[in-house]
């Protein structure tokens, strides 16, 4: 009889806040834009180049992980920078999978601009549809959103509106509406299809971050104008969709079927409406 205990089971939201603690020491030790600047040398499994803070801040986060692995949890964590890294969970039917952006917005940390974040997903398959927790902190504003599937999702502790709606213009567009990755090539590559359906755009420069505006309704929508990464949207799009909020990765037949690793397979669309998200989901038609 196997003994092991789930991987599921663990605290992880006190995990996330404990390596929320050791990340704010790094960023209040590295206040300025030369400070955090520092690259190591190398480059991430995921391609960025790796600032030193990127490090660090993953650091924090796998000595978390370890101590669970010592508290006898098994799991499978895939991270931004170390790539794929086994905590005795293997990667068969059924195995746990940790997904982590230690960094979400390393560019807007670099620079001392507001949203960078902690994200970090709990899965049991290998696609978003199989993600059960969601947790993203979001240090600028000092944010905590979180999510379990089937249990709502939680800004600073108090639960999100489900019902909380789109709003539009005098004109039916969009008032508001999210887009990352701000690329000059990418947005002038879409800018026709976003005229007709964004009154107003924001782009904070962090995935997590942004996707979780529309779990608050405070965007309307959000579109990624290339391939995001699991890391940068797992955690973030269970909380949209425990917000009452819907997602979509719209190169998939099933809309949550986007797997979980570290290739930049499909934009993703967010929004609090059917209608919002199939006009979004335009936007990222093959080209």
């Amino acid at each position: 009889m196997d003994l092991t205990p789930s991987a599921t089971d663990a605290d992880w939201l006190t995990v996330c806040r404990r390596a929320v603690i050791g990340l704010r020491e790094i960023f209040v030790g590295r206040a300025t834009t030369e400070q955090r600047a520092i690259e190591t040398g190398s480059r991430g499994e995921g391609g960025d180049r790796t600032l030193e803070i990127d490090a660090e801040a993953e650091a924090i986060v796998f000595i978390e992980l370890q101590r669970l692995y010592d508290e006898g949890f098994r799991f499978h964590a895939l991270s931004e920078e170390r790539g794929e890294v086994d905590f005795g969970g293997g990667t068969g039917d059924g195995a746990v999978r940790i997904i982590i952006d230690p960094l979400d917005g390393s560019l807007n940390a670099k620079r001392g601009l507001t949203h960078y974040a902690l994200a970090l997903a709990v899965a049991t398959g290998t696609t978003m549809a199989d993600v059960v927790f969601g947790y993203v902190y979001d240090f600028g504003p000092d944010e905590e959103w979180r999510a379990t599937l089937g249990g709502g999702a939680y800004l600073n502790d108090v639960e999100l509106d489900r019902t909380a709606g789109e709003l539009r213009a005098h004109d039916g567009r969009l008032e508001v509406v999210g887009i990352e990755a701000a690329d000059p090539r990418w947005v002038r590559n879409s800018v026709d299809e976003l005229v007709d359906l964004a009154y107003r755009m924001r782009a904070f420069g962090a995935m997590a971050p942004s996707l979780c505006q529309v779990a608050a309704a405070r965007f309307d929508g959000l579109v990624s104008l290339r391939g995001c990464r699991a890391v940068d949207v797992a955690a973030a799009q269970l909380i949209v969709r425990e917000a009452g909020g819907l997602i979509s990765f719209p190169l998939y037949e099933d809309r949550l079927g986007a797997p979980l690793d570290l290739a930049p397979h499909s934009p993703i669309v967010a929004a609090r409406s059917a209608t919002g998200l199939k006009e979004l989901e335009s936007v990222c038609r093959p080209r």
